[in-house]
């Protein structure tokens, strides 16, 4: 592993917000932390970084303890959200400041400086200055600078977080492609699992402290480990549930359930997906409470007259009015049962 964390601990005001934390990111790995605000995943950054001291545990890079590392030596490129550019500096300047920090010369500089603003699609912007720049392309500028020292692992805090919806999900596909081509190792953190999914190889959910799950974007997707995963990327069909052989017994009635899945009293997920509206009469019978407009498809909340509400993804043209009165019925390759 290039990153290795160890029971690495911070406490502020004695309470961890960091808590016991074990993480390894391995050579040209590309690691999303998710989580809610305070849920530690901008102090583990830090703390790898060297901006934050361990209470207990610890930080290896290539198996080195850094206890005791400066920040400044570790080799690592941090990049925060509000990208931190010198405004005093034009745009050659900000991204050639780690390689004058490093001792290179002037022409080492300025080849650097011409292959990065290339590489980040901003050819012959050296001599702009900051303050002329969109948001899209300090981001870029940002980006260049922290990588012009050749980093052995760049780290990005809320990255894109400052970007509006589109250019935000134009810039995940270039990172990623751009990683992929230098091989670049990276952590990041984001509260946006839509750019976790997107940019990542392994996502990491964290709460209070603590890794809730781990694994790779379509693992985590496919199988929340629990009722908070679950919940905190967007799904809300999650309810408690006496699972039997193949079947389960819920507030919604009986429910298919994967074969194999572990019996008992468990935490059920119903993806949208796996509600499927039918005419009234049949099946579970439900009110349309309320539905959004998705762009590709609408949201829509339905009310069973003795149990809680469920959430169905419908084409444009087939969804339903507030107010109607449907049918439900469940689709068990969207269902699964949670840890």
């Amino acid at each position: 592993m290039l990153l290795s964390l160890q029971a690495a601990t911070v406490r502020f005001g004695g309470r961890p917000v960091l808590d016991a934390v074990d993480l390894g990111v391995a050579e040209h790995e590309i690691v999303c932390v998710l989580g809610p605000s305070g849920s530690g995943k901008s102090t583990l950054l830090r703390a790898v970084a060297g901006l934050q001291p361990l209470d207990s545990g610890r930080v290896s890079l290539d198996g080195r303890d850094q206890a005791g590392v400066p920040a400044h030596k570790r080799g690592v490129g941090l990049m925060f959200q509000d990208h931190q550019l010198f405004p005093q500096r034009d745009v050659g300047g900000n991204v050639a400041f780690g390689l004058r920090m490093h001792g290179a010369s002037r022409s080492e500089q300025a080849d650097r400086v011409r292959e990065l603003l290339d590489l980040v699609g901003l050819p012959d912007a050296a001599g702009r200055a900051v303050a002329a720049l969109s948001g899209g392309e300090q981001q870029r500028v940002a980006l260049a600078r922290a990588l012009a020292p050749s980093p052995r692992l760049l780290m990005l805090d809320e990255p894109l977080g400052q970007l509006d919806r589109s250019l935000r999900e134009r810039l995940v596909v270039e990172l990623r492609e751009l990683f992929g081509r230098l091989g670049t190792t990276v952590l990041a953190v984001t509260h946006d699992q839509g750019e976790a999914f997107a940019l990542a190889d392994r996502v990491v959910v964290m709460r209070d402290g603590r890794i809730a799950q781990s694994g790779t974007p379509l693992e985590v997707w496919q199988r929340p480990a629990d009722a908070f995963v679950a919940r905190f990327l967007g799904f809300e069909n999650v309810v408690e549930a006496t699972v039997g052989a193949d079947v389960a017994v819920t507030p919604w009635g009986k429910l298919p359930v994967p074969e194999g899945a572990p019996q008992g009293t468990r935490t059920l997920l119903v993806r949208p997906a796996g509600v499927r509206l039918v005419p009234a009469g049949e099946g579970l019978r439900c009110t349309v409470a309320a539905r959004t407009f998705r762009g590709t498809h609408v949201t829509v909340h339905l009310q069973p007259e003795d149990a809680p509400r469920l959430e169905a993804a419908c084409a444009l043209r087939a969804a339903p009015e507030v107010g109607d009165g449907v049918g439900v019925e469940f689709d068990g390759a969207e269902i699964a049962v949670l840890g």
